[in-house]
């Protein structure tokens, strides 16, 4: 099952680490969880507080152990597609998040939630592939979905990818009606 991921984190640094991890099943079911920041870990962007909202006073009231999320994420999401708008950040997240869980930094793979959109459109219509462009019509999808005023909280964020996995799911199929009714 496609499961997109999404995170905050501490900055764009190099030395950047999550703060908070979300992820949305294909079917819907959802979890978001603050990060405790592991000792060691002070990167800080006051810049990226005031994007995301999330202090760190509050991850360190309200955060949840790595162990504990590192677990949960191995039992919920091994197996599935894990999909994410931008997979060289989230992935690197992801991979701090992993081995200061004590986990394989490649335990969990990430791909990019656009090649699962291309994938989904070409196996609606499939037969016709050579006379659409499926990728701009994934491109188009993505434009107009865009928010007026991006939220850059982990589980809006995944939540955003979902939906625009149904919208091009449906753009896919009124397509392809289209071409049937020629």
């Amino acid at each position: 099952m496609m499961v997109f991921l999404d995170f905050e984190a501490s900055s764009l640094s190099k030395h950047s680490y999550p703060i908070e991890i979300a992820w949305v099943f294909e079917d819907g079911r959802s979890r978001s969880m603050l990060i405790k920041p592991k000792p060691g870990w002070s990167d800080w962007a006051e810049g990226a507080e005031r994007v995301h909202g999330i202090s760190r006073a509050l991850l360190e009231a309200d955060g949840i152990a790595i162990d504990q999320i590192v677990m949960e994420m191995l039992e919920e999401l091994s197996g599935n597609d894990l999909l994410a708008s931008s997979p060289s950040w989230d992935g690197k997240w992801l991979s701090v998040l992993l081995r200061a869980g004590g986990v394989p930094r490649h335990a969990l793979r990430l791909r990019k939630s656009d090649d699962a959109f291309v994938e989904a459109a070409a196996q609606i219509l499939s037969g016709y592939g050579a006379e659409i462009d499926i990728a701009g019509l994934v491109e188009q999808v993505i434009s107009s979905s865009e928010p007026a005023a991006p939220v850059h909280r982990a589980l809006p964020d995944a939540i955003l990818e979902l939906e625009r996995l149904h919208l091009v799911r449906q753009a896919a199929q009124a397509r392809l009606a289209s071409l049937t009714t020629r």
